[in-house]
């Protein structure tokens, strides 16, 4: 073989014949390897089971992407009580993440395309500021609760000859029966170990990679100080939705039901996403998803999940955007449909809330609205009057301090705004005097009116109307 280097270079034309080179000793090494006993990763599988591959029943279960994170718990719960000792490996080739396990296999028995390899791992949240590795593309030697040897496979979050994103578990073994047995229990141990238990979730869709998504969100700590409505409209809310295990129990056998419906109502900006997220700050033993947005279509997923972790609550913000009046649509909103079903599809007794809002009530389809069992109690967020202005003023500033010789004053020059827009003036107040050498920012009378006569000028009419003005 040619010198193919020298002090500083690195000949081309011996580069590449060393490649070629290398190139077909591992070709004729991969050859004989399959020759004289076939592939080590299939033998991995086969020699374990004890029957060829071409034998072994193919018993498989997928979900969605989000359930990554509990399929990883579930065979690792599986594994530490039936083989704590196995060892994971993995597969080696390209086009990995579109081909079935046992294709795989299946080439490499036949000498190309795949090898034996090192397990792929990716990260997965298990909270809203919390993550754990786990496996990607891999495969485990263990055995079934019967004893019967098994090879468990799994591969996360990998789009599928459907081209939808899925978790994927498969179970190899001889016998069927003990395959099935593997994957019941690891979905039992799933569930067990649910990381969404107790969790807030919210559903998204990633456009670029067109797959659903699962957030964990961090629980609101909220007083009920710090939620201004109208007298009483907090302790109703309560009332129907805060229920601890014991007062449910106490009902159930009264002969009442336990699922709720709730919708909160009123213009943009008055607080109803504010209110909500006051309520999942009480709800502390129970799971919360929210859908909002693109996310509505995930509403299936969402209400399985909701029955699934219960006590559990479905927040549907903005619900007009599926839920109009089916004469708005041709043939009805399909989606208007779905929510109908599913929230008839839960059962009364089911610890399960939906809470539901929009600012445009007027336009909800009455079958939503006016059967009952759908919803139990619908609750105005209107704009704040004097006393709550005055509240809602004293509350934004009270990280600052606040000097007002007319405070009645300007909270009549504040009539008809949000309590969206009363947070806006006094953050932007506050921002115009950050830069103030005094240590601390003082509001005042002239510096709060010069912001409110800002916000509501001329120039800025469409800005003050996003923000909840007059």
């Amino acid at each position: 073989m040619p010198d193919i280097t020298d002090e500083n270079h690195l000949d081309p034309a011996g580069a590449r014949q060393l490649a070629t080179a290398l190139a077909t000793l591992i070709n004729d090494t991969r050859h004989l390897v399959t020759s004289a006993g076939g592939s080590a990763l299939v033998a991995m599988v086969s020699e374990h089971i004890g029957c060829p591959l071409a034998q072994v029943p193919n018993v498989a279960i997928s979900f969605g992407t989000w359930e990554h994170v509990n399929l990883q718990r579930g065979v690792e719960a599986y594994l530490a009580e039936h083989s704590p000792d196995a060892t994971w490996f993995g597969i080696a080739g390209g086009g990995r993440s579109h081909q079935e396990v046992v294709d795989m296999l299946a080439s490499a028995g036949m000498g190309h395309g795949y090898e034996l390899g090192a397990v792929d791992y990716t990260t997965v949240a298990t909270g809203a500021d919390s993550v754990t590795e786990a496996v990607q593309l891999g495969l485990v030697r263990s055995a079934a609760p019967s004893g019967a040897p098994v090879v468990i496979a799994v591969r996360g979050s990998a789009a599928g000859f459907n081209h939808q994103p899925n978790c994927m578990l498969q179970i190899l073994a001889a016998d069927r029966a003990a395959a099935t047995a593997v994957r019941d229990e690891i979905e039992q141990q799933m569930r067990k170990h649910d990381a969404f238990r107790g969790a807030i979730l919210q559903f998204d869709v990633n456009e670029q990679r067109s797959n659903e998504l699962v957030s964990f969100l961090p629980r609101p700590n909220l007083t009920a100080d710090q939620v201004v409505l109208p007298t009483g409209v907090l302790e109703s809310l309560e009332r129907h939705v805060v229920r601890g295990a014991a007062h449910n129990a106490r009902l159930v056998a009264l002969g009442q039901h336990l699922k709720r419906g709730l919708l909160l109502y009123g213009p943009p900006g008055t607080g109803k996403t504010h209110t909500v997220r006051y309520l999942m700050s009480r709800l502390t033993e129970a799971t919360v998803v929210v859908l909002s947005g693109r996310a509505l279509g995930m509403l299936p997923a969402a209400s399985t999940l909701v029955r699934r972790l219960q006590p559990a609550v479905l927040v549907i913000e903005d619900v007009d955007l599926i839920a109009q009046e089916r004469s708005q649509f041709d043939g009805g909103n399909p989606l208007l449909f779905e929510l109908l079903n599913r929230i008839d599809g839960v059962d009364a007794d089911a610890d399960v809330t939906f809470v539901l809002t929009t600012n445009r009530v007027e336009v909800l389809e009455q079958a939503l609205v006016d059967r009952p069992g759908r919803v139990d109690l619908a609750v105005e967020i209107p704009k704040p009057d004097t006393t709550e202005r005055t509240r809602l003023l004293r509350l934004y500033s009270r990280d600052v301090e606040l000097k007002l010789a007319d405070e009645a004053g300007l909270v009549a020059a504040m009539d008809g705004v949000t309590a969206s827009f009363v947070r806006e003036l006094v953050r932007r107040t506050v921002l115009s005097q950050v830069d103030q050498q005094s240590a601390t920012v003082t509001l005042t009378d002239t510096n709060l009116r010069q912001v409110l006569d800002e916000l509501t000028s001329e120039r800025n009419k469409v800005t003050s109307r996003i923000l909840g003005g007059k």
